[in-house]
């Protein structure tokens, strides 16, 4: 799998005189693995602009329309209750004790799209845009290296958060106020309500075993606060190290990033968890809830949420429940 990482800023755009399109550098590891790394918009000049080459389509403009919300986002919980507002994809806005938790911040409009040997494109909106959030205290970040986590929209997003918690070789792209937590590492925070709130980074993995110098790594997050434990995976495989997620917290509600991601070119390798993964994960979990994310709306994502539905109802899983897009929802 080809690693990405999206402009830092500035927004894609094409018009009548210049186009703006991501350009990659194309580094090898020790194993010989190509690794594209996303350096930023790269100027066409306007006789260079051959819109039918591949390289050439534009992306979509991330900048000058805003998405209409479907519904106010989360207001601030109370009596410690938590609510979490679904934006797509690995998007989701946490309201923990008062303080407003964004995930994986992804805004870029659809159509977008954005290239590579595992060209990753987005076929819906987001059901909000990053202009109806509330002010964030918090943005934990799976990983940056692709665009279904972090794309050029999220990255502005990411300016202007107090801190960000993410990978420790995210962290050290990123700067600012990006922070690295290694596996088990934790970072409490002061809540408004019900006492602080403690984040610990738990393990998490992309892809096969041995994919690991390509896909990147990835962290998944523990949330504790007032008694409740809510777990949010990451994008990642099934793998032994996930037990070890039940064997230390007492997990009430998971967000399990889902969607068996595959690409044409690696065949029947999986980039994330399919749903007969999921369910057996949440009942090791132990979990009281199941919330699914990452499994709509990007073109490598293979399992829908009825697939979903079928694979938790074939075993006795947690209750699965989907979130209604842009609906802040107590959980």
């Amino acid at each position: 799998m080809t690693a990405t990482v999206p402009a830092v800023s500035g927004s894609l755009r094409a018009d009548s005189r210049h186009t703006l399109l991501p350009h990659a550098a194309r580094t090898s590891d020790s194993g010989g693995l190509d690794i594209e790394i996303y350096e930023g918009p790269r100027e066409i000049p306007p006789d260079d602009q051959d819109l039918d080459h591949p390289d050439r389509r534009p992306a979509a403009d991330t900048a000058a329309t805003a998405t209409a919300p479907t519904a106010p986002t989360a207001g601030p919980s109370r009596d410690g209750a938590v609510t979490a507002t679904h934006i797509g994809t690995a998007t989701l806005l946490l309201r923990v004790g008062g303080l407003a938790v964004l995930t994986d911040p992804a805004f870029d409009r659809a159509p977008a799209e954005y290239p590579g040997d595992r060209p990753l494109r987005r076929t819906q909106d987001p059901a909000l845009a990053p202009a109806d959030l509330p002010p964030l205290d918090l943005v934990l970040l799976s990983h940056d290296q692709h665009a279904d986590n972090l794309d050029v929209s999220g990255r502005e997003v990411l300016a202007g958060a107090p801190l960000v918690l993410t990978t420790p070789e995210a962290a050290a792209r990123l700067g600012g106020r990006a922070e690295g937590l290694a596996p088990w590492e934790s970072r409490t925070l002061p809540a408004p309500a019900g006492g602080p709130l403690t984040v610990t980074a738990v393990p998490a993995r992309h892809g096969p075993e041995g994919t690991e110098a390509v896909t990147g790594p990835v962290t998944g997050f523990v949330l504790a606060h007032g008694g409740r434990t809510l777990y949010v995976s990451g994008d990642t495989v099934r793998h032994d190290a996930l037990d070890d997620v039940a064997g230390r917290f007492a997990v009430d509600t998971a967000f399990l990033h889902l969607g068996d991601a595959h690409f044409p070119s690696t065949g029947d390798r999986a980039f994330s968890m399919n749903a007969e993964d999921g369910a057996a994960l949440a009942r090791t979990l132990g979990a009281r809830t199941v919330i699914p994310l990452h499994y709509e709306g990007w073109d490598h994502f293979t399992e829908p949420r009825a697939r979903i539905e079928a694979a938790f109802a074939q075993v006795q899983a947690p209750r699965l429940r989907f979130l209604a897009p842009g609906v802040a929802e107590t959980v």
